[in-house]
């Protein structure tokens, strides 16, 4: 098991509060990233075509600029917080998004939409890792994956509310969204500034720099648990691609996220308590990896009617909730307690690539089979594939806490 201790009974607020304050403001933290990131983000597409009048290529110009600088940047991002600490990472990380988010308000021009869309992923590339290493060390070894389990309720909780907030706002004016979701990032800013304690930061002296990067990037295993982890973010993915395109107008992708949604906030605590209870971390992993390859064979079989692809989503977001506690830990695990954030940025970054491949394969295979049974039973073979990597790499303690690099 990864760990002996039970988890304290009790729904998400109950549990939450039994974490030191510190873990708690990360809860709260990641809540309100997500809620002021997805009430803005959904609707920019259109307020660039419709409101700015920009042309299809500016568009995935201004929104492709964003996933670049905070995929390529998620690396540098967890090194600067395993070099200068985690709270000035989260809090500068905020403000940048604060500084990007109150820039789309008003830029008109694409140069402006470039450098604001670049300043929001940038923000993300620093923050991300050292949110997530912070929540480790704070959490402590014992109750890492219980944190994370509700680290996942409250992401989702944002993913959920985000557009319900944000389809209101611009419904006034999208200047009113960017303003509101500005205003939430920078009152986070203020409240980590003021209350997050230096003790969640790690500072690591020894070495130089490029020390650093030699460790992190020539850790075998760790590449082999990265690569085999990138196909469930490849499958998850499929939630805003092949789904929605095969489920076809607004009402049913609508419904696709909000089953996924509230499968992960009803689910995941439960889901957790029962895979401590009765799983290793390893068989979690493996287990996850499957289940999301065998949620694609809900399409195969039904085709592209609503149940299946309902169900598909339903099953994705069970795996997702027996998969993130767990991932999350062996990253810390592999990381044998150094370099954390630096670990948590190259995860990021090999996952980040996966989905850019992952989606460009899924396309095209949609273009030359179409809506056949092909392209849900090749997403299948991904989960099931990534699977028996998994259970490979876990043969012989090779993901166990403290295992050699070289393994």
């Amino acid at each position: 098991m990864s760990t002996t201790t039970a988890p304290p009974k009790g729904g998400v607020w109950k549990q939450s509060r039994s974490f030191e304050p510190a873990v708690r403001l990360l809860f709260l933290n990641q809540l309100t990233i997500n809620l002021g990131f997805y009430m803005l983000m959904p609707y920019l597409a259109a307020h660039l075509a419709d409101g700015l009048g920009m042309a299809a290529w500016s568009v995935g110009l201004v929104l492709g600029a964003r996933n670049l600088s905070q995929q390529g940047m998620f690396l540098v991002g967890g090194a600067l917080a395993d070099r200068l600490g985690f709270k000035p990472l989260i809090v500068a990380g905020c403000a940048l998004r604060t500084v990007g988010f109150g820039a789309l308000a008003f830029a008109q021009s694409l140069p402006m939409l470039i450098a604001a869309s670049l300043a929001t992923g940038l923000a993300g590339a620093l923050f991300n890792p050292a949110v997530r290493a912070c929540l480790a060390a704070e959490a402590g070894e014992e109750r890492r994956v219980e944190a994370f389990a509700l680290f996942n309720v409250h992401y989702q909780a944002g993913i959920l509310l985000g557009p319900l907030v944000g389809v209101a706002l611009t419904g006034v004016s999208f200047r009113l969204t960017c303003g509101v979701a500005a205003v939430l990032f920078a009152g986070l800013t203020l409240v980590q500034l003021r209350y997050m304690p230096a003790r969640g930061e790690r500072r690591e002296r020894d070495g130089e720099g490029r020390g650093q990067f030699r460790t992190v990037l020539s850790h075998r295993t760790f590449w082999l648990f990265s690569l085999a982890m990138t196909g469930s973010y490849v499958l998850s993915f499929q939630v805003y691609l092949a789904l929605p395109l095969a489920a076809g107008g607004t009402g049913p992708t609508t419904a696709l996220f909000v089953v996924s949604a509230l499968v992960a906030l009803a689910g995941q605590l439960r889901i957790t308590a029962w895979c401590k209870r009765r799983l290793s971390r390893e068989k979690c992993l493996v287990l996850g990896l499957a289940l999301m390859g065998g949620a694609f064979l809900l399409p195969a079989a039904l085709g592209r009617g609503l149940v299946g692809l309902l169900g598909c989503a339903a099953v994705l977001a069970v795996a997702n909730a027996v998969l993130y506690p767990y991932e999350m830990d062996t990253v810390v695990a592999l990381s044998r307690g150094r370099w954390v954030a630096t670990h948590y940025g190259l995860y990021n970054t090999v996952c980040g690539i996966g989905i850019t491949l992952g989606n460009l394969g899924t396309g095209a295979l949609l273009d030359v089979t179409g809506w056949s049974a092909v392209p849900w039973l090749a997403l299948c073979a991904v989960g099931l594939g990534c699977a028996a990597a998994m259970a490979l790499l876990a043969r012989g303690g090779r993901l166990a806490e403290g295992a050699t690099p070289a393994d």
